[in-house]
């Protein structure tokens, strides 16, 4: 529900409030705004008539916001970026809509992308944004419109569609192994590459596979990508997710080190926020995305 317009300044006032903040005067505000001095002074004392409330500190020829005035430009700049940023999504679809998806960059590079031609040729009126989040955010807070999330549905505030559960397999490059490996434990003999998100997911997979030893520290990496070119340039052992392992299978630049995929701790989700009614460009590309996941995994 839109508040009542008696509460709602006019946008050339709140931007000259907004730009003698930023730039600390009103001829540096003026030239800015292509204005004369006199014109911003008046926009100024507008706002202050509409509002109610003294927002500036007049010392002689200078302006100064009151502490009020500047906590509520904090507030009105974060809304005039947020007109801002809607104007231009709209300049640059103008016939639909835009979804602005965070990712993760493994999933997102190596699943996710590839599949996005068929999502564009199905919706072309929608224009996906991507952007790469490690870290649950607050939605309220950033302008994202949906996520990936690894990990339980325990995304605080949001609803989620299971997309996969993630399956991994322990991989090198070939010759890397001195002798083929008979039994997991041989795996502790080389070099472990370490997730900086997963520190125990070495020691969960050798305890799925019936070891229990303590497993040696090896390098350790941001993202699945940079872990897998360190294996694939014979770093060590690295633990990757199949959908990023069997490209490099296939391809020839990767072996299996040993055994077969097992389920890693965690599975893949699209999350969105409760609090906000779907938007035609989410629920086209939900839609899309339960499709794509059946049988992906």
């Amino acid at each position: 529900m839109i508040v009542p317009r008696r509460y709602l300044p006019s946008i050339s006032s709140l931007l000259a409030l907004e730009a003698l903040d930023r730039l600390g005067s009103a001829s540096a505000a003026a030239e800015e705004l292509s204005l004369t001095q006199s014109a911003i002074s008046r926009q100024l004392q507008v706002l202050e008539g509409q509002m109610g409330v003294a927002l500036l500190l007049r010392d002689r020829k200078h302006l100064r916001l009151t502490p009020a005035a500047r906590d509520y430009v904090r507030q009105v700049r974060a809304a005039l970026e947020q007109i801002a940023q809607a104007s231009l999504k709209l300049k640059a679809n103008p016939t639909g809509g835009t979804l602005n998806l965070s990712i993760l960059p493994g999933f997102g590079v190596y699943w996710l992308a590839p599949r996005l031609a068929d999502f564009s040729r199905l919706h072309p009126e929608v224009t996906v944004n991507l952007s790469t989040r490690m870290r649950v955010f607050d939605f309220d807070s950033e302008g994202f419109d949906a996520a990936i999330h690894f990990g339980h549905p325990d995304w605080p505030g949001a609803e989620h569609l299971l997309l996969m559960e993630e399956e991994v397999l322990p991989v090198c490059v070939p010759g890397f192994l001195k002798t083929a490996v008979a039994q997991p434990e041989e795996l502790l003999a080389y070099p472990l590459l370490l997730l900086e998100s997963r520190p125990g997911a070495w020691h969960r997979w050798m305890t799925g596979q019936g070891v229990q030893a303590q497993v040696p520290r090896g390098m350790v990496f941001d993202q699945f990508s940079t872990m897998s070119q360190a294996a694939i340039h014979g770093l060590g052992i690295g633990l990757l997710p199949t959908f990023l392992a069997e490209p490099e299978l296939a391809a020839g630049r990767l072996v299996v080190a040993y055994g077969t995929r097992q389920r890693s701790s965690g599975s893949y989700y699209l999350v969105w926020p409760r609090n906000r009614p779907p938007r035609p460009a989410l629920a086209s590309f939900r839609d899309w995305l339960a499709t794509q996941v059946t049988g992906s995994a």
